[in-house]
């Protein structure tokens, strides 16, 4: 797999005016029994097939999709694919949003979707460090490489929060090398595959900060979906936000060989130790199953939380106040408990 691409998957402003792709990357169909009159259903990705999107491979391998009525098609994104924009124009039916932020862009451009499910409790962004960084705020005195979309979303929460500076950074350009050579600079990443591969590289464990553990607030991995769909066939978006729901809940805790399996078919960069070091990283840091989700259930979304986020982005300038961020989420799906009984005990 390499580096994983933060720009290709967390792509959080400007995307609705970003060119398109069709529907040309390779999709998963998972075949129905015959006998079955199953909803057909399409769900793009944000990036390659990737253990991030574990849960969604899981319900489609383990015909979880198929107990709940549904024939399941995964549309991979990528560098090159924007599968969001393919959403509001009824190409697919759902697609993996990466941040609460994206609902919030919804809104500000009048685009029809609705976030209905978040199935990470925190986003995996990550700040990683040399060996010799003790605290979170030793990072304000190093040289920094962040993308242009880290600058324009939750690095102006690390400089309105923490008091980071613009005159710290560097450009990220996906390359680790920069980060490598210089021992007092740090770089953005997901926790789930940048720390993986430094290590790989550079034969040492690099100091990792989730920046959700710092106070960084937002959802992740969201289920997005129509406004009209959520209106004319609450039962299909339901069935989908539920079984993908047990996906994640068998990903994490049970056999998930066949969902790997999946991914590794249509990604063959993702290799077995990266896939493990994955779901390990989503267990230790809580990505998938922590905070509400503890009693609501892995999928949990609640206003309070929504609330505080926003005021997040407000207080540093990402959102502006009188966004009505409300319309960007519904939690009309969410909070039922469901699948609370596969969690080990």
């Amino acid at each position: 797999m390499g580096l994983a691409s933060f720009l290709g998957r967390t792509a959080l402003t400007g995307f609705w005016t970003a060119a398109g792709a069709g529907l040309s990357a390779v999709a998963i169909l998972f075949v129905p029994a015959a006998a079955q009159a199953l909803d057909k259903v399409a769900f793009g990705t944000n990036w390659v097939p990737e253990p991030e999107h574990g849960g969604f491979y899981q319900a489609l391998a383990d015909g979880t999709y198929r107990k709940y009525g549904l024939d399941v098609t995964i549309v991979p994104g990528g560098p090159n694919v924007n599968n969001r924009i393919l959403l509001p124009v009824g190409k697919i039916d759902f697609f993996l949003s990466a941040n609460t932020l994206q609902g919030f862009d919804a809104v500000a451009h009048n685009v029809p979707t609705v976030e209905v499910a978040a199935l990470f409790q925190k986003d995996p962004q990550v700040l990683i460090a040399h060996p010799g960084v003790q605290k979170f705020t030793d990072l304000k005195n190093l040289t920094l490489f962040i993308s242009k979309e880290g600058m324009a979303t939750y690095y102006q929460w690390l400089k309105a929060d923490y008091g980071f500076t613009d005159s710290q950074v560097k450009p990220y350009t996906f390359n680790p090398q920069p980060f490598l050579a210089d021992p007092k600079s740090a770089m953005q990443g997901y926790v789930t595959s940048e720390p993986f591969a430094i290590e790989k590289v550079a034969h040492f464990k690099p100091k990792v900060f989730l920046l959700a553990d710092q106070g960084f607030s937002a959802y992740s991995t969201h289920i997005e979906t129509r406004r009209d769909l959520v209106d004319k066939k609450p039962d299909l978006v339901q069935r989908f936000v539920d079984a993908s729901i047990i996906g994640w809940y068998n990903y994490i805790y049970h056999d998930n060989s066949a969902a790997n399996a999946l991914i590794k078919k249509q990604n063959p960069e993702m290799t077995d130790d990266l896939l493990a070091y994955s779901v390990a990283a989503m267990k230790q840091y809580g990505i998938v199953d922590s905070g509400d989700a503890a009693t609501l259930g892995v999928g949990a979304m609640t206003d309070a939380r929504i609330k505080h986020f926003f005021e997040e982005m407000v207080r540093a300038g990402v959102a502006k106040a009188d966004l009505d961020y409300r319309k960007a989420y519904t939690l009309r799906f969410v909070d039922k408990k469901v699948g609370l009984d596969l969690r080990p005990r």
